[in-house]
């Protein structure tokens, strides 16, 4: 004997536990594998007054010289430094760092990152550098004031001596 056709509505009812149960399996896949191993993805930035060329080599001499890590590469035309960050907190675990250093209109820009390590660590490492700067060039180039001053001469207004004989 064949069964009547039941509505629709009393279909999904019986079926809406199973698939309320896929929903949230689907949605506590995600929040549990983000819950596993963190990195910290900020970074800490800084806008130097010195010059690009200051900056970088900066940047580059101390990671290299001051701080004995050991450059994993280095770009200059783009500006960028990748290294082995070693902290006496993490019992000599080496975590990758990057200095990145981009010369724009407003000045230049340095970012530092460790993505394993707490924020304070960049922190740090750009506090030395700010330091180094300073050691290193003294007070920062002046920069020209902008829209001070007397106007350029007009190109196409005669000179006050044009008329004169």
């Amino acid at each position: 004997m064949a069964r009547p056709r039941q509505p629709l509505y009393a279909a999904v009812m019986r079926r809406l536990p199973s698939i309320a149960l896929v929903v949230l399996v689907a949605l506590a896949v995600p929040v549990a594998s983000g819950l596993g191993e963190r990195h910290a993805s900020a970074s800490v930035a800084y806008e130097s007054p010195y010059t690009f060329e200051q900056t970088f080599g900066t940047a580059l001499r101390l990671v290299r010289v001051d701080l004995g890590f050991k450059i994993v590469e280095k770009d200059v035309s783009n500006g960028y430094l990748l290294f082995e960050y070693r902290s006496p907190e993490s019992g000599g675990r080496v975590t990758q760092g990057s200095i990145e250093v981009v010369d724009g209109r407003a000045g230049v820009h340095v970012a530092v990152q460790l993505p394993a390590m707490p924020q304070y660590h960049e922190q740090v490492l750009l506090d030395g550098l700010v330091k180094k700067l300073a050691t290193e060039h003294g007070d920062p180039p002046k920069k020209a004031p902008a829209g001070g001053g007397a106007p350029p001469p007009d190109a196409g207004a005669p000179s006050p001596d044009a008329g004169a004989p």
